[in-house]
């Protein structure tokens, strides 16, 4: 396990509309829709056969908070019990769990000390990580924030990512680019004054940008950045979906 703590592993999309969210996903994106099993009622996004993340209804609970639609990143962790210890420790709270799944794992949610919300999984398979990200998984996760040096910190104690560079934007400041055992896994940057709050970005590879960005508008949702070249020749996409979760779009 201690390979694939601090890694990406599982993304869940909170909705107020399933079936929408599962025909609009599905024709962008090469993913499928598929039931757990018998025993859990709970549906996943798949790709072939690798389960990539899952779908569940907004709560009457989480709409009288004024929690929208919504992608939750989750990251493997070695023990969810003794991470959440440290979220506290560490100026971070916790929002949901630990909670078990027989014969699946461990999870809990929890917020950065400047709020953003994120996942932690201990699953009891450890996932392999090799190599560069396919087509139709999620392939950079961006965090905007009111301070990413205290961020950067607080994650790197957590799920010891390392600063793999410091991108300077100009006007709009550092771009810090972090991983782990050499792989990037994605940026974080001070928002501005007229964003939304602290809150984690999720991008799926997808094999160009345009076309697909094309077909998010054609399906009812909306693309509020790119498509647009960014340093090192990537093109991105930042849109929301017809529910109005933020999701972006990523190719090389």
């Amino acid at each position: 396990m201690s390979n694939s703590h601090g890694t990406f592993i599982w993304h869940e999309l909170t909705t107020a509309d399933l079936d929408a969210a599962k025909a609009f996903y599905t024709q962008i994106t090469p993913w499928q829709v598929r039931q757990w099993d018998d025993s859990i009622d709970y549906t996943m996004w798949t790709r072939g056969d690798k389960s990539l993340g899952g779908v569940v209804p907004l709560s009457d609970d989480l709409k009288a908070r004024g929690v929208g639609p919504h992608w939750l990143p989750y990251v493997c962790v070695y023990d969810v019990d003794a991470t959440v210890r440290q979220v506290a420790s560490l100026g971070g709270t916790v929002r949901v769990g630990p909670k078990e799944v027989a014969s699946i794992g461990a999870w809990a949610v929890i917020a950065d000390p400047q709020g953003a919300v994120i996942g932690l999984f201990e699953p009891i398979e450890p996932p392999a990580h090799n190599g560069e990200t396919p087509i139709g998984e999620f392939s950079w996760h961006e965090l905007s924030t009111t301070d990413y040096r205290a961020a950067s910190d607080f994650y790197r104690a957590l799920f010891r990512w390392e600063t793999t560079n410091d991108f300077d934007m100009g006007e709009m400041g550092i771009y810090r680019m972090f991983g782990s055992r050499g792989k990037t896994f994605g940026g974080m940057f001070n928002r501005r004054a007229d964003m939304p709050p602290s809150n984690w970005l999720s991008y799926v590879r997808v094999d160009s940008v345009k076309p697909v960005a094309d077909r998010v508008r054609e399906l009812g949702g909306t693309v509020f950045r790119g498509p647009m070249e960014v340093p090192g020749g990537d093109w991105v996409a930042q849109c929301v979906d017809p529910q109005g979760a933020p999701v972006a779009l990523h190719a090389k």
